[in-house]
């Protein structure tokens, strides 16, 4: 086993990277507040899990999509709670991500030399709220149904590519199976993909940076 480890270790510098990250300096004046994004990221990896086992017994069809949910709740092991702790997580996921907002604005962290910082994080809070809307179509009920049609007919009051907008979005001139499968894909791929993505981009400039200051 050792001489695996070595293997790696000439290769990857291991060590090194581990004392790296366990000897950074936290300053004095972090307290418990500056722990909201890092419970954010713990609610995204929480909707990451339960999201990718409801994928086993999700239908993303206009058909089977309210009834495979259904079944989740009902018959899958283990199914409502999963679903339960995915939907609660991701309340609990904008709600910190909102008050981790407030924090990194009250103390400064929007401004030089952090303005990439802010700017990722604030791409971050948009790529959540599309990750709630795509997320809330998809049990396919009368509620996600009705939410699909209303924030995808937002764009048609964009004068002269409002409709191209909104048949982009739907992928028809009405909400059916193309809208669905659209969402499903955004939710379960595109945005996650994203989010990853510019999550390391942020966690790579707080850690070159550092902590803003004090309130």
């Amino acid at each position: 086993m050792s001489k695996v480890y070595d293997w790696f270790e000439e290769r990857l510098e291991i060590q090194a990277i581990a004392d790296d990250i366990t000897s950074k300096y936290v300053p004095p004046h972090v307290n418990i507040f500056y722990c909201l994004g890092g419970i954010t990221l713990t609610c995204f990896l929480v909707q990451v899990a339960t999201g990718f086992a409801m994928t086993f017994y999700y239908r993303p069809t206009v058909t089977e999509a309210f009834a495979s949910v259904q079944y989740i709740m009902t018959e899958a092991n283990f199914g409502w709670l999963i679903r339960s702790v995915h939907r609660w997580s991701a309340s609990m996921m904008v709600l910190m991500m909102i008050l981790h907002v407030f924090r990194v604005y009250l103390t400064g962290g929007f401004k030089k030399p952090r303005e990439l910082t802010w700017v990722t994080g604030v791409v971050l809070g948009v790529l959540t709220a599309s990750f709630g809307v795509t997320g809330y179509s998809l049990p396919w009920d009368q509620i996600g149904y009705w939410a699909v049609k209303i924030v995808t007919g937002v764009p048609e009051a964009i004068p002269v590519i409002g409709s191209s907008v909104v048949e982009l979005l739907r992928g028809s001139a009405s909400v059916g199976q193309s809208t669905l499968t659209r969402f499903y894909s955004l939710h379960t791929f595109v945005l996650p993909l994203l989010t990853a993505v510019f999550m390391l981009m942020h966690f790579l400039m707080i850690r070159k940076q550092g902590i803003s200051g004090p309130l």
